[in-house]
């Protein structure tokens, strides 16, 4: 399609919706309740929280019917989980991009409020073992989370909740089919008889790649029991994922997404990503009174990984896993002037990583044995977070969380460098056995006022932390032989100011300013070092109108900055980047939607959504010499039932077939680009084998 024809199309989409946002409002069915279950762990109404979030429900999830979880935090403001190839993924959240070894310590994802990996043992693209595909609802924290989260809780947190059972029989079972081989199988059973609820979500997916050489086989399985006692209330859950991955790696050159001949090329055709994982919980609450409940939850992990470094010229295997078991307590109080939670964590994770190259690319980066080592973690935690509540207009709250953290680190091979006497810097150094230990505290306040009962406004104060991961303390380079790190802390203070008009029209609005101390970052001789400083402030806008039963629209979307508040000599640089922009941080992108309700039009119920995503510009490298320069994407999908058993929706994905890039960098002298995929058409046919309403 022309570029002329794709700018009108933008500009005519974008002036409906301006349009559309200062008409009349015509008063609809109220919006939903704000319910949110991740700063407490127990539902609340979070309209007062102190706390800047945000939740994708069932419906918009049933919707979106997301192939990778990007699809849907783009209805998260500040936001952006950045998509590799096939199921992998970086996260940004009041972020930039963070990458590198320990980048992905500064966001905590979970499920069901347990963390996807152990603290210390993060991966970049841990969301992939996620059941989002089926999941109840998913909740994000922006900005340092409450005392309840610990180590990586630092600029957000992302909780996908399992889908609680219903009170009537939900049997289902849809088949998707796409481009380039795509096919998804869906199942759900889900009932309640009496006073034991099960639901079993499972999915399977292949994926033969839009890229030669690439695609994938996935499959997840969330079994969920709860029972409701008259003192003991039970929820146990079982959650497994498992991805075989043929990964197609970034193209080179400048603008290479653009070229026909390049974009679907892959020059790394045997790089590949096997990964699985399980995890277990049982959360037992007992009702001690009517205003204190006490709450365990044990729970085990595991999960296993390897995959070939296909972003690095020599191309070694990386085998990684870790097993863990946790345990939390906390006492719950809720009185009529405050809510009250305090408790304890505690986890011992046992963990391994294993780097290995078949051939010499250089004496520098030989064959065999990279590193060989073994982890065994242990985490302490003490928290308390109360909020208060009553008739007054004020709401105060605040928590305090003090954690420990000790890693035991065994060499499994030959300590000190793993290159021969030829080597003139080698990339691979191995330090002798040891343990590191951590003690740090995070603290929040804050305080909402009620404005009227449709209108709050919220002052927050944080402190978040994150300890080193394991990687950034014993995978070493250039001769390093210990790296002597301090832990990460972010401060944070935000404003907010939320509300409902007249049952029409939702807003959330934040702004914030943060400011990050002892950033662990590399250096010019490759050694992992503390001490750099970078700062972080914008302002976030959910907004939800309903103009009247048929049609609503919605706007999320952030403008930000993201700074190195330090200059600090990086590897290839002049060091003198205090005030530039850090990498693959956009200053603005989000997305707007225009929805109709079809069902009066079609006699059943049925939807339809044209979606706009916007991504800014952005800076490839910290000395802001080269940049990306953004996109604009559109995407419709429409839904809706063909009979009281059958279903149908249809996706159409980049309608305006847009040459993009998922993901830009720029590494080792060449423009790097994850491609993005071109127009695509994805139909479902879902078929419920039997309803019973209660």
């Amino acid at each position: 399609m022309p570029a002329t024809i794709r700018s009108f199309s933008r500009t005519l989409l974008l002036s409906a919706l301006m349009l559309m946002s200062i008409s009349s409002p015509v008063k609809s069915n109220t919006l939903e309740e704000n319910i949110l279950v991740t700063a407490s762990r127990v539902k609340e109404n979070a309209m007062k929280l102190p706390l800047a979030w945000s939740t994708v429900n069932s419906e918009a999830l049933a919707l979106i019917d997301a192939i990778h979880i990007n699809e849907i935090m783009q209805r998260v403001p500040g936001a952006w989980i950045s998509r590799g190839n096939g199921q992998e993924s970086i996260i940004a959240l009041r972020s930039p991009v963070l990458t590198g070894a320990g980048g992905c310590g500064a966001f905590f994802a979970a499920a069901d409020g347990i963390s996807l990996r152990a603290p210390g043992f993060c991966n970049v693209n841990q969301l992939f073992d996620t059941n989002f595909e089926q999941a109840g609802r998913i909740e994000v924290i922006r900005g340092p989370a409450t005392a309840l989260y610990g180590s990586n809780a630092m600029h957000g947190v992302v909780n996908v909740v399992s889908a609680a059972p219903t009170e009537y029989v939900d049997n289902s079972l849809a088949l998707e089919v796409g481009p380039y081989d795509y096919y998804r199988a869906k199942y759900r059973y889900s009932n309640t008889a009496g006073k034991n609820g099960i639901s079993i979500s499972a999915n399977g997916t292949s994926d033969g790649g839009y890229k030669d050489d690439s695609g994938y086989d996935q499959e997840k399985a969330t079994v969920r029991h709860d029972y409701a006692g008259d003192q003991w209330n039970f929820r146990t859950v079982l959650d497994a994922a498992n991805l075989n991955q043929n990964t197609a790696g970034f193209i080179q050159g400048y603008d290479s997404y653009k070229d026909k001949d390049k974009k679907k090329s892959n020059p790394n055709p045997n790089a590949y990503r096997d990964a699985w994982s399980v995890r277990l919980y049982s959360t037992a609450t007992y009702a001690l009174n009517d205003n204190n409940d006490l709450s365990i939850t044990p729970y085990l992990r595991a999960n296993d990984m390897e995959f070939l470094q296909h972003y690095l010229p020599w191309q070694s295997v990386e085998k990684n896993g870790h097993d863990s078991l946790g345990l939390r307590t906390s006492l719950e109080t809720d009185a009529e002037a405050v809510r009250w939670i305090s408790g304890i964590d505690l986890e011992y994770t046992n963990a391994t990583l294993k780097e290995t190259q078949d051939a010499d690319f250089s004496p520098n980066q030989p064959a065999g044995v990279h590193y060989d080592y073994e982890v065994g973690a242990t985490v302490g935690a003490l928290y308390s977070q109360l909020r208060t509540q009553g008739d007054s207009p004020w709401e105060l709250g605040g928590g305090v969380r003090l954690e420990y953290t000790n890693y035991d680190y065994d060499n499994k091979t030959r300590g000190g460098s793993a290159c021969g006497p030829a080597a003139t810097n080698c990339r691979f150094y191995r330090p002798s056995d040891r343990e590191n230990d951590f003690s740090n505290w995070s603290i929040n306040a804050g305080a909402s006022y009620s404005i009227n009962e449709d209108h709050v406004a919220y002052l927050r104060l944080a402190r978040g932390f994150r300890a080193p991961q394991a990687t950034e303390l014993y995978r070493l380079q250039g001769g390093q032989e210990a790296a002597n790190l301090d832990s990460e802390k972010i401060d944070n203070i935000e404003l907010g100011l939320r509300g409902d008009w007249l049952g029409t029209a939702r807003y959330d609005v934040a702004v914030y300013y943060m400011h990050k101390d002892d950033v662990i970052f590399q250096d010019a001789n490759r050694f992992n070092v503390s001490g750099a400083r970078t700062r972080h402030y914008g302002a976030e806008v959910s907004v939800d109108y309903q103009f009247n039963d048929h049609w609503s629209a919605s706007v999320d979307a952030n403008v930000a900055s993201h700074t190195y508040d330090s200059n600090v000599e990086l590897l290839g640089g002049s060091g003198n980047i205090k005030g530039n922009d850090i990498d693959t941080a956009p200053r603005t992108f989000g997305s707007a939607r225009l929805n109709w309700d079809l069902s009066a039009l079609t006699g059943r119920k049925s939807r339809a959504e044209l979606e706009w995503v916007y991504m800014d510009s952005y800076y490839l490298e910290p000395e802001n010499d080269y940049q990306y320069d953004g996109h604009s994407l559109i995407n419709l999908r429409i839904t809706g039932d063909l009979t009281p058993r059958w279903s149908a929706g249809l996706r159409l994905t980049n309608l305006l077939d847009e040459d993009y890039a998922e993901r830009a960098d720029y590494g080792f002298g060449e423009y790097r680009y994850f491609v993005g995929q071109p127009r695509g058409a994805y139909l479902q046919i879902n078929y419920q084998f039997g309803v019973t309403r209660g």
